[in-house]
Parts: C-alpha cells; sequence; structure tokens
C-alpha cells in the first residue's frame, strides 16, 4: 500500500533540506531555496526535525546496511527523514516507510526502493535495541557532535546536560510588544479574543509567550507592527543599552534588526544608525522598520573600517550584537549542530575582538557600550571582554542599570551575565557585558 503524493512530495523535499545542510554545509535557509515544496510548513518542520535528531538517527541507521559508502547522500538524507518521523512524529510507521519508497523516485533514485523499504522496516522492528546500544554515548542520546559535548562539559559541567537537552526541545514562541502603542496586558486579551493563548513573562514587561506556535500572518497587530517575534532574552538588550531620547545610538551588528526595532520602541527620540556588513542584510533591516513604521540611518559598511561611513561624532551608545558560533540557539536552528566546526569559536573570536576594538574608537567618553552575543561558549564572551578591558586603558565594566531584570537562573560571569538555553527563565541562549568608557 502506497502513501499520499504529498507525503512523498513532503519527505523528497525535506530530503534535499538535509543533504544540502549535512552534506554541503548549507544552512537550512539557504538549503530551501528553489527546492518545491520546500516553502510549506510541513516540509520545514520534518527537515528541522531530522536535523535536530540526526546525529542520533544516523549511526542507528548505518549499523543495518551493508554497505553504508554506497548509499548516495541524497538516498542516506530521506532514510533519515523516514526515520525521524517512525521515532518522533505521531504518524504510523507503515505510512512513514511507505511515504520514503515513494519518495526515491521524486528525488531520483527509483531503484533504490527496495533498499529503502527493507532498510526502514528493520529499523522499525529494531530501532529499540539499536538506540538501547547507541544511546550509551552522551553525543548520540542528546545528538550533538562529540566536539560540542565536550565543549560544554569543560564550560558548563553542572548545566550541560540540561542545555544539551534543551537544545533539542522545540522553542517558545514569544512576542514583543511595543508598549508605545499597545499595553502588553491589552495585547494579551486581544490574542484571546481570537483564541490565542499566552502568558506574560513577569521579567521582561514587553513579552508574551504564545501557548502554541503559530504563523505570523494569524496574529493580531503583526502586520501593522504592535508586536514583533523575538525571544525574551534577546529583549533585555535596550533595557542594558540603557539610552536616553536625543542620544545618538549605533546598532553596529544590526541586521536582521529585530533589536534595532526594539531600541526604537524602548526609547523613542533616540538618533539611531543602523549598520551591517552586506546590503541584502540592510534591506532586511529596512523591511522589518518598515513593518514597524520606524525610522533609523541605515549604512551598508564594515564596522572595522569607521572611515568608510563614520562622521568623527561619537555616540553614547552602542549596541554590538556580534556574529557568533550560535550555540546558543540551537534549538531554534538545529542545524547549527551540523555546521559547526571545533574552531569556529576560535575564529569568531578573533573577529569579535576587531569588532569591539573598532566600535570602542566610535564611543564618546561617558558612553556605554552594550556587548551581546547569542554563544555560550566563554572564548566568545567573557574571554573576549576581558582581552578588550586589559588592552583598553578607557575602558571599564559598567553595571547593569538598577532597573534591569534579572532573569531566573542567568549565571553572572567575570564580566557580564550569561543566559543559558532552556534555564529556568525559558530563554535562549545570550551572553551580554555593558562597558564604559571613562573619561580620564
Amino acid at each position: 500500500m502506497g502513501s499520499s503524493p504529498s507525503a512523498a512530495a513532503t519527505f523528497a523535499a525535506a530530503a534535499r533540506i538535509v543533504e544540502g545542510v549535512a552534506r554541503r554545509g548549507q544552512s537550512v535557509d539557504a538549503a530551501t531555496r528553489d527546492i518545491p515544496h520546500a516553502a510549506s510548513s510541513a516540509v520545514r518542520a520534518v527537515a528541522l526535525g531530522t536535523l535536530r535528531w540526526y546525529l542520533r538517527l544516523l549511526p542507528a541507521l548505518r549499523r543495518l546496511l551493508r554497505d553504508p559508502a554506497s548509499v548516495t547522500p541524497r538516498l542516506e538524507s530521506l532514510l533519515t527523514v523516514a526515520a525521524h518521523q517512525v521515532v518522533y512524529a505521531r504518524t504510523a510507521a507503515e505510512v512513514s516507510v511507505n511515504a520514503a519508497v515513494d519518495a526515491t523516485r521524486l528525488i531520483g533514485v527509483p531503484r533504490a526502493a527496495p533498499l529503502a523499504n527493507a532498510v526502514l522496516r528493520r529499523f522499525v522492528r529494531e530501532r529499540a535495541e539499536l538506540f538501547a546500544e547507541l544511546d550509551q554515548s552522551l553525543p548520540v542520546r542528546t545528538a550533538h557532535p562529540d566536539w560540542l559535548v565536550q565543549r560544554l562539559l569543560d564550560a558548563w559541567p553542572r548545566q550541560a546536560p540540561a542545555m544539551l537537552e534543551a537544545n533539542n526541545e522545540h522553542p517558545p514562541m514569544v512576542l514583543r510588544v511595543d508598549r508605545t502603542r499597545t499595553a502588553r496586558h491589552a495585547m494579551r486579551e486581544e490574542l484571546r479574543a481570537r483564541g490565542i493563548e499566552s502568558r506574560e513573562i513577569q521579567w521582561a514587561d514587553t513579552a508574551l509567550e504564545l501557548a502554541r506556535p503559530m504563523s505570523v500572518n494569524e496574529l493580531p497587530g503583526f502586520a501593522e507592527g504592535r508586536v514583533s517575534v523575538q525571544d525574551a532574552g534577546a529583549q533585555l538588550a535596550p533595557v542594558l543599552l540603557d539610552a536616553r531620547p536625543g542620544e545618538r545610538v549605533l546598532d553596529a551588528c544590526a541586521a536582521p534588526g529585530g533589536k534595532t526595532g526594539a531600541l526604537l520602541e524602548h526609547t523613542p527620540g533616540i538618533h539611531l544608525t543602523a549598520l551591517d556588513l552586506a546590503s541584502e542584510r540592510v534591506v532586511r533591516i529596512a523591511e522589518n522598520l518598515r513593518r514597524l513604521g520606524r525610522e533609523a540611518r541605515l549604512v551598508t559598511a564594515d564596522l572595522r573600517r569607521p572611515q568608510d561611513f563614520w562622521d568623527g561624532q561619537p555616540y553614547a551608545r552602542i549596541l554590538l550584537d556580534v556574529p557568533c558560533s550560535s550555540t546558543g540557539v540551537i534549538r531554534r536552528h538545529p542545524d547549527i549542530k551540523l555546521l559547526r566546526r571545533p574552531g569556529d569559536a576560535a575564529a569568531f573570536a578573533r573577529q569579535q575582538g576587531e569588532l569591539l576594538h573598532s566600535a570602542l574608537t566610535l564611543l564618546a567618553p561617558g558612553g556605554r557600550l552594550l556587548y551581546a552575543t547569542c554563544s555560550v561558549c566563554p572564548e566568545e564572551n567573557e574571554e573576549v571582554v576581558g582581552a578588550a578591558l586589559a588592552a583598553e586603558s578607557k575602558l571599564r565594566v559598567a553595571g547593569f542599570p538598577p532597573h534591569a531584570p534579572r532573569p531566573p537562573g542567568a549565571q553572572p560571569r567575570p564580566v557580564g551575565l550569561q543566559l543559558l538555553p532552556g534555564a529556568d527563565a525559558g530563554t535562549d541562549g545570550f551572553y551580554y557585558a555593558c562597558l564604559e568608557k571613562t573619561t580620564a
């Protein structure tokens, strides 16, 4: 008995995405382009779920293959998609096997249908025994690369097991309410009137967590910019930067513009410049600000070359949300598990140090710089900031503003504060450090 055409097409499109990430090093977004059906939410959900558990599923499947090296990357990706559906989806195993067999034709390997059928039926029968053995390994059980598990255990020995579990959870959908236009309680009632349940996050006064994720097209207030989608941890940035109306503010690595919009909502009246390196990324900032009905000066430039964009007037506040390994947002971007390599954090740290040094040259005496990452690796966080403090005689650590909330479970570091993914606050992983240029 065959599967529905839509199920086979979903499996085929998801397999192409998984292959693009696992074998060609593409992000999910890059791998999704030009793939039929890939824009559908079903395809994306299947692909993301497969990538989330890829490093647990693939070793089990390879145990069932006589010659794993002879299996094409696309067929291997299809088998992994089907195995994910068998283990983690509510669909009957028989339906998933049939969909995968039918999908062999759609991915261009119809002669592999008997192999796919035989391997997947064995997987259905033997998966409990396979995982009983393979799950003795912490990296396999949690579907993380060995090096990343060791990195987390070294940096966070007590918290690492919970972090690994949190990385495999489905992240909550959190809204940021523009309180200059809508009170949070009023937005919650507006959502409830549409049958959308939410809860207020007590320590983040702009945040509402939805009971279930949904398309932004269904959200009242989204199209006109009264609400945006943003993790509660990211919503801390404007509070910690503590800008004042009338000040010159630089959002130094601004794309795609989530924090840019949050800064303008939090402190109307600032003179904000939003800068990013690539023109297509600056276009995304412009699109976000257009939806929010906010304005900023948009600049395409390399922060490390101030002569290309700076008018010589210092900034009172700078948000430096640097490019990083993104190891704090794996639950939202499971492809990170397959894309990152052991040396990436060190490479990012070198770039981050350069960006921080350059940003400090633009900061006014007495001004505040907020250094931020979505990494949980100390070498990208307190070690970068610590090196800057040692090298810059006019730089000091600034205390967080007295009115700034302290999310539950936030970890004080030698410099700054670390939010861990899935900890008591339920946020993604973020690092923040406030720095000040002294007038001495």
